[in-house]
């Protein structure tokens, strides 16, 4: 086997390989004998089939079968003979493979470039830290008092805590829509279950009051209504305010599941509740950080074939959740390009944790893959066949250990990193996007 390789630019790597005819020959002329041994072909017995007759019918068929495992075998053959490490899928191309003329072909692929890890003493990482404090509390209990709410009616125009029941009917284009219309809806004011612009047409309203609502379908709507201006006809039937339960024992017990402690023991429920979502935060908010802060201190040349198989997966995953919100993605136009950006820091991120990972040579951690897959079998009502499931699937145990190695690689560069500790909130912690852009 003859390989040469040329550089084309940056990490791209042009390589051609030769493979001899002898190679390819020798063990199509096996597989031709195999076959005559045990195929049956009319006017011969079983076993009795000449190998002339079994290529005329067959040797197409068996020289391309084995020109295909050649080509995958030689090719990773090459690699380990010129040391090189793809960083995606080469386009070979072209294939020639004439019989009496061996096999030849051209294989272009981007290498994985050499990384360099940063000095991470010099790194600065801020760790956050909260506590749960009773006003958190407060504010989950008066959540559940609002989920719990009855309704009044009242003889008044409607306050932003009320609600109003009504009909209404909209019109796109001069006419009606499928969907378009209700009688006695009950809208909350103070929520936004319509579309822009519907509850805050209801300010004030009162009992028989009619209404014209002029708004615009946002872009997420089906493509006969995104976009467009639609007029509601609202009439108004009744204002009804809020009436909120007492917290007291026995909207405890009309919540259920604390036994017999009362509204006590709800308090106490919401606060281990709110202790562990705000544990699971501070966790998730400061592996953000320190992979922040790997990729702001990262230094490399990207294989561009990487970049572009990372971007069209972001775009796949984006195109699901369309699909799964009801909405055609393909009326949205989502493009590769649009995902480059998050596409190269995710790209970036992944060359040094595997750096971090091969150099210093992270294995999982089997007992903190059990605990994380425990974890997870504990929202299932039968934990213990989670927990066979996982183990008893490679691919699937694979996954958990992944996550559990990046989690290594954090505590690893936390270890070496400064870090300095960041007090902060429950709610800063909790809403990141509204009140701390450090975790946005």
């Amino acid at each position: 086997m003859q390989v040469t390789v040329e550089t084309v630019q940056g990490l791209e790597r042009r390589m051609r390989v030769e493979i001899p005819e002898e190679r390819v020959r020798g063990e199509v002329d096996k597989r031709l004998g195999d076959l005559a041994r045990s195929v049956r072909i009319p006017g011969f017995r079983p076993g009795r089939v000449p190998v002339k007759v079994v290529a005329r019918r067959y040797g197409r068929q068996v020289r391309d079968e084995v020109v295909g495992e050649i080509v995958e075998e030689s090719f990773v053959d090459a690699l380990r003979q010129e040391q090189l490490r793809p960083a995606a899928t080469p386009r070979i191309a072209p294939l020639e493979s004439e019989a009496g003329a061996g096999v030849r072909y051209t294989a272009t692929f981007d290498v994985l470039p050499e990384v360099s890890l940063p000095p991470f003493e010099s790194i600065e990482i801020a760790r956050p830290s909260a506590v749960v404090a009773g006003e958190d509390v407060d504010r989950v209990m008066e959540e559940l008092r609002k989920r719990h709410r009855t309704w009044k009616a009242v003889e008044r125009p409607a306050n932003p805590s009320d609600r109003a029941v009504v009909d209404f009917e909209g019109f796109v284009d001069g006419g009606p829509f499928e969907g378009g219309s209700a009688t006695e809806l009950p809208v909350p004011l103070d929520e936004e279950n319509m579309i822009d612009g519907f509850e805050d047409g209801l300010a004030g309203v009162q009992p028989g009051e009619d209404r014209t609502l002029e708004l615009t379908f946002p872009q997420g709507y089906p493509e006969h209504l995104a976009g467009k201006a639609v007029t509601f006809n609202v009439k108004g039937h009744r204002v009804e305010e809020p009436v909120l339960p007492d917290l007291d024992d026995a909207f405890a017990e009309r919540i259920g599941g604390v036994g017999d402690g009362g509204i006590e023991a709800l308090r106490e429920e919401v606060r281990a509740n709110l202790e562990r979502e705000l544990a699971n935060a501070l966790d998730a908010t400061l592996r953000q950080r320190v992979m922040e802060a790997l990729f702001t201190n990262a230094e490399v040349e990207l294989p561009e074939s990487m970049v572009r198989e990372e971007a069209e997966r972001a775009m796949a995953r984006r195109r699901e959740v369309l699909r799964r919100a009801g909405v055609d993605p393909e009326r949205i136009g989502l493009e590769p390009e649009m995902f480059e950006k998050q596409a190269r820091r995710h790209v970036t991120i992944g060359l040094f944790v595997a750096e971090i990972v091969k150099e210093h040579r992270i294995e999982p951690d089997p007992e903190r893959v059990r605990a994380r897959i425990e974890t997870i079998a504990s929202t299932s009502q039968e934990p213990e066949k989670v927990i066979e499931w996982y183990y008893s699937g490679r691919e699937r145990l694979s996954e958990v250990e992944s996550l559990v190695v990046e989690d290594q690689v954090v505590d690893w560069i936390l270890e070496r990193a400064r870090v300095t500790e960041e007090p902060t909130s429950f709610d800063r912690i909790m809403n990141p996007g509204q009140t701390d852009p450090l975790v946005a």
